[in-house]
């Protein structure tokens, strides 16, 4: 109940997590929290919300994965990751359309990478230089962990905070997109 009270807008186009590097200190703050979070997934508590949020989800990812399998493995990945970082995984499943299409080998015109769309300039400032954006595992948890950073900042704004995620702070355009589709397509049985 709550999430439906939290949906508001503020954003810019899709394509890219970040465009330039975030100031000095919320750069090297957001760096100990993905530092931090390298571990530690937790996802489902009970079979039975398992089994309806996988069934309300796989619908509408239907339109851009075929196989059924393929589409639940993913669904699990990123209700496992969104868990772990403490973000809604419909919200998730709303940012990675606007972002990729769903597309793991997508890359921005500034250089952001795999669904999520993360700026590869994150893996050496944790230390991580040969981690693989376009792995999906990867992306997600690097992704979720950036929005869950962007998303306590803002103090559960989710417009600002998708802003901040997307490099378009200020702007409300990205932000509206991501929160219009996770209203139309994805917004399923609470987390």
């Amino acid at each position: 109940m709550l999430r439906r009270i939290i949906i508001t807008a503020t954003l810019l186009l899709s394509g890219a997590v970040f465009s330039a590097t975030p100031p000095a200190e919320e750069h090297e703050a957001l760096s100990r929290f993905l530092k931090q979070s390298l571990h530690n997934a937790h996802s489902f508590e009970d079979k039975f919300d398992a089994e309806v949020w996988l069934m309300t989800m796989q619908q509408p990812l239907s339109r851009y994965i075929k196989d059924p399998a393929e589409r639940i493995d993913l669904l699990k990945k990123v209700h496992a990751e969104a868990t772990r970082a403490g973000v809604p995984p419909d919200l998730v499943l709303a940012l990675i359309e606007i972002e990729s299409h769903f597309k793991r080998f997508a890359i921005s015109r500034v250089g952001a990478q795999g669904m999520m769309q993360v700026m590869p300039f994150w893996k050496n400032e944790i230390g991580r230089a040969d981690d693989n954006l376009t792995s999906i595992d990867t992306n997600l948890r690097y992704g979720c962990t950036i929005l869950k950073f962007y998303i306590d900042r803002e103090k559960g704004r989710l417009a600002p905070a998708l802003a901040r995620y997307n490099g378009s702070y200020g702007r409300r355009i990205y932000s509206d997109k991501v929160l219009a589709v996770w209203n139309r397509h994805w917004y399923g049985p609470p987390f």
